[in-house]
């Protein structure tokens, strides 16, 4: 598996210890040299640069005009320092897409999705850490236990139920995906192969990795074979673990595994697929990229996803 997955390898210090000190808090974010990330409705602030050669940035506010933004945020969340640097991400989900981009004075609100994977370092991680606190804070604004208000606390990584007789504590959370390459020596008489299929609301022609979310009282290799047997009535053994990645589009986790198959009939939920197959490398060495157009053949998922990384890499392993 490849070193490197997108939204990965953060190199913030997340300052755990350090969260619940309101000193500590009100005085970065008072800080001109603190950095600010705006997020509205779940896009990113970018920098987009004509010349091919420079990947898309982040937009970096500091000083009067991190403030003003600030104060305009319905959530302000301290996502880490750097060094004295605070980096925080500020919700400014509340206004409109005009006054959102006024306000920031520069760049362009983006989907990190579109452009994650041109992005350089742990940028995109950065972004996605951002996005995803701001899409738990927006969630979770009432409490779900007794549906009391709740109130930001520990500079933006704790929610607390305001109910004063029996207050409750609600921390970000994340959910489990499982996401697996299926392996096969030779189902159908033509050599190695694996297992691809594509849900009807995905863009044409783009087929993928089987998915999953773990269910309640699940280990994670019992989610993979039930997620494959579920989809595909294929069933499986040798689950590995290959590699993890943070996708917070919106708050999930995906667990990356490859498996080998011990039955080769397929029999698709159409619930779940429109169509699932057999694929050897040399026809996945046909595939068109997923921003291909016209989409005149079958295409691979996204660059930035770990499903085209567990494709890769078994590429790489069958063919040497």
């Amino acid at each position: 598996m490849a070193k490197y997955l997108n939204y990965s390898g953060l190199t913030l210090d997340r300052a755990a210890a350090l969260r619940r000190d309101e000193a500590w808090v009100a005085r970065h974010l008072a800080h001109t040299q603190t950095c600010i990330l705006p997020v509205w409705q779940g896009r990113n602030l970018i920098h987009t640069f004509e010349a091919a050669s420079r990947p898309p940035e982040p937009v970096v506010l500091t000083g009067g005009a991190a403030h003003t933004l600030m104060g305009e945020a319905g959530t302000v969340v301290i996502l880490g320092v750097e060094g004295e640097t605070a980096y925080v991400a500020a919700d400014i989900s509340a206004l409109d897409e005009d006054a959102a981009t006024a306000l920031a004075g520069t760049g362009a609100f983006e989907d990190l999705r579109r452009i994650g994977a041109l992005m350089a370092g742990d940028q995109g991680a950065l972004l996605a850490y951002a996005r995803g606190m701001a899409h738990w804070h927006a969630r979770h604004r009432f409490c779900g236990v007794c549906g009391a208000p709740t109130q930001s606390r520990d500079a933006g990584h704790m929610r607390q139920c305001l109910n004063a007789d029996n207050s409750h504590m609600h921390f970000p959370r994340t959910d489990p995906a499982v996401i697996m390459l299926v392996a096969h020596d030779n189902p159908e008489g033509h050599g190695p192969a694996c297992l691809l299929g594509r849900q009807k609301k995905w863009i044409d022609g783009m087929y993928s990795t089987l998915a999953g979310f773990v269910d309640p009282g699940e280990s994670l290799e019992e989610a993979v074979a039930r997620e494959v047997l579920e989809e595909s009535t294929i069933r499986i053994t040798d689950v590995r673990y290959q590699a993890s990645q943070p996708w917070p589009f919106p708050s999930s986790l995906m667990l990356g595994f490859r498996a080998m198959a011990t039955t080769t009939d397929i029999t698709i939920d159409r619930r779940e697929l429109e169509d699932a197959r057999w694929f050897t490398p040399a026809q996945i060495r046909a595939f068109g990229e997923w921003g291909d157009e016209p989409p005149s053949k079958n295409r691979m998922p996204r660059k930035d996803s770990i499903a085209r990384h567990l494709i890769d890499d078994w590429l790489g392993d069958v063919e040497g």
